[in-house]
């Protein structure tokens, strides 16, 4: 090969003192592709680095990388959208509320279970938060629940405009409350409890032949009549110009019926159970026993006489 092959393999050239050696500055530019001295143009997409000149020797601004804008997030809600202070705030209220509930749940809970070592240390701590709001007329456990449905019903003797006396039908308080309780997601207390709690005060108070057993007898007795009277009122059981005189209160008993796989038997038949009747005018009535005396009086005298 020659001094003149191109490739790979060409020998270097002589120089110009007729010496191999490297390429002068002429063999150079022949070597860069171009007698003027200038770089040839970079590829289409690529891009200088700074400091690199182009074609006409000036430095080729580089564009700077632009950032890309985070997407906004949208507004903060519930406590997050609170101040640092406020929340703070509202952790402590809400750990307050979840400590209540724990501990009103669990103070009903010894309320109805069995007696145990904490109920007989701390009972009365438990039944003053209890009672009477909070009350359970229900047990876990109970050895022997209620089967019977009670309800208590009570009429009335009306003394009229004209001086008659009516007798009205039986008004059946229980299913009153029963009315006032369905559909109401917040009964009252009264309508729950009052007239339960009155007859089973009652109950306990007396003997079977409704006899008061001490002071609690009579009290018990007292505390129906009240609410017979307001009960009666709110009917209009007295119609215009009449007035109650007398009360009278009955119970009506039947049995749950047992679930059908129990295989046990019960009566279907309702059981009564009838109260004297009572007074609700004792004014009235210690006036007509004067007058009742007076009349026996008068009698006994007319009788001396004749036989005078």
């Amino acid at each position: 090969m020659d001094a003149y092959d191109k490739g790979s393999d060409a020998r270097q050239g002589l120089g110009r003192d007729g010496r191999e050696g490297p390429p002068g500055p002429d063999d150079a530019a022949e070597q860069t592709g171009g007698s003027d001295g200038t770089e040839e143009a970079s590829a289409p997409g690529e891009t200088s680095e700074p400091g690199e000149t182009g074609k006409t020797g000036e430095p080729v601004e580089v564009p700077e990388a632009r950032e890309v804008p985070e997407a906004p997030s949208g507004p903060r809600t519930g406590v997050a959208a609170l101040s640092p202070r406020y929340q703070v705030g509202a952790v402590a209220a809400l750990v307050a509320v979840a400590v209540a509930v724990c501990a009103h749940i669990g103070l009903v809970f010894l309320h109805v279970a069995p007696s145990n070592t904490l109920t007989k240390e701390h009972g009365s701590a438990v039944d003053e938060w209890v009672f009477p709001e909070f009350e359970q007329n229900w047990k876990l456990f109970a050895p022997n629940p209620l089967q019977q449905n009670v309800a208590v019903q009570v009429r009335a003797e009306v003394g009229t405009a004209d001086g008659g006396i009516r007798t009205t039908d039986w008004y059946d308080l229980s299913a009153e409350d029963g009315r006032a309780i369905d559909g109401n997601p917040l009964p009252s207390h009264t309508v729950q409890n009052e007239l339960r709690r009155a007859w089973d005060f009652f109950v306990s108070s007396h003997d079977s032949e409704d006899r008061p057993v001490g002071l609690r007898g009579s009290l018990s007795e007292t505390y129906l009549r009240r609410i017979a009277l307001l009960r009666l009122d709110r009917n209009g059981a007295a119609g215009p110009g009449g007035v109650v005189e007398r009360v009278q209160y009955r119970s009506r008993t039947t049995n749950v019926e047992p679930p059908p796989w129990s295989g046990e038997k019960v009566s279907d038949r309702p059981t009564y159970r009838e109260l004297p009747w009572w007074s609700v005018t004792p004014e009235r009535d210690d006036g007509n026993r004067d007058d009742g005396n007076r009349k026996d009086g008068a009698r006994k005298d007319a009788g001396e006489g004749g036989a005078a």
